[in-house]
């Protein structure tokens, strides 16, 4: 580990959300008020790949994606596991409950910008218990794209002008992987 690695953090500004850390010569954000960031790559028992699309203020787009979100983040349940807040995340967003969920490991999201983890999520055996559509400050769109399809969706969607996120591409190689795996 180089000299900078060692480097004690210094906070610049905390807000609600975040918290800018300054850390030697560098200025990277932390989320302040979480465990741990989940990522969940679901596929239907009929090979549909489940995807949501909704508005992110910071890009000005609309944005495809996965469903996502925090662990940790909710009063009370400061010590919830992974595996929890991804089968809640998974609800809330979609719809769906998963019979299986299998944890994939975990990445940074951004290295340059952000500590920030995720941790990835195989999420099968899905029955779909509810309308979705994320919480009261959410307004998600569930997409149920047949895998053989989801190349020719997934740019339509950026024809119409949506935005794809990295996460997109990680979770269609686990998916492929797991289909290759169960032919």
């Amino acid at each position: 580990m180089s000299e900078e690695g060692q480097e004690t953090d210094r906070t610049i500004i905390e807000r609600r959300f975040i918290r800018l850390v300054q850390r030697g010569r560098w200025e990277f954000v932390q989320r302040v008020n979480t465990s741990g960031v989940v990522c969940l790559f679901p596929l239907t028992v009929d090979q549909r790949v489940i995807l949501v699309e909704q508005y992110r203020p910071p890009v000005d787009a609309t944005v495809i994606e996965f469903p996502a979100g925090l662990a940790g983040d909710i009063v009370g349940q400061e010590e919830e596991l992974l595996e929890t807040a991804a089968a809640r995340e998974l609800l809330e967003e979609t719809g769906y409950q998963a019979g299986q969920l299998v944890a994939l490991g975990s990445t940074v999201s951004s290295a340059g910008l952000t500590d920030e983890a995720v941790d990835f999520f195989l999420a099968l055996d899905l029955q779909k218990v509810g309308a979705g559509g994320g919480d009261e400050s959410e307004k998600i769109t569930v997409h149920a794209i047949p895998y053989a399809e989801i190349e020719d969706w997934l740019e339509s969607a950026r024809q119409r002008g949506c935005l794809l996120d990295a996460r997109i591409y990680a979770g269609l190689y686990f998916i492929t992987k797991h289909l290759q795996k169960n032919v």
